[in-house]
């Protein structure tokens, strides 16, 4: 099995805006642990974003300006959600013949806490 992608999409924009790549032979290398560590906060605070956003909408009482700062907000994260999932996506290992890596299972293996 080979890796998907030398180069690691980095969850922080480069210049200009523009994606920003790791090249590195280890995943424990400095940048790449502190690429691991940006990932995770960015899920959190997504995640606390999300529920706070239920809370809100269930409130039914927000007013324009609450629900236009909800909404860039929610959009921010999502775009740094849907970085972290464009990265771990090209690091995914895949089969010598293009297919997903095969171990013996069908489909992906989540923890059970996926579900929760």
């Amino acid at each position: 099995m080979s890796a998907h992608s030398e180069l690691r999409l980095l969850p922080w924009p480069g210049p200009e805006g523009k994606p920003c790549f790791l090249s590195s032979d280890s995943e424990n290398g400095r940048v790449s642990r502190l690429a691991d560590n940006t990932e995770a906060i960015q899920l959190a605070v997504s995640a606390e974003l999300v529920a706070h956003a239920s809370e809100v909408l269930a409130a039914g009482d927000a007013e324009a300006e609450e629900l236009r700062l909800l909404v860039t907000d929610l959009t921010g994260a999502l775009r740094d959600v849907l970085r972290v999932a464009e990265s771990r996506g090209h690091r995914l290992p895949i089969r010598d013949d293009g297919g997903a890596c095969d171990d013996g299972e069908e489909g992906p293996r989540l923890p059970a806490a996926a579900f929760c």
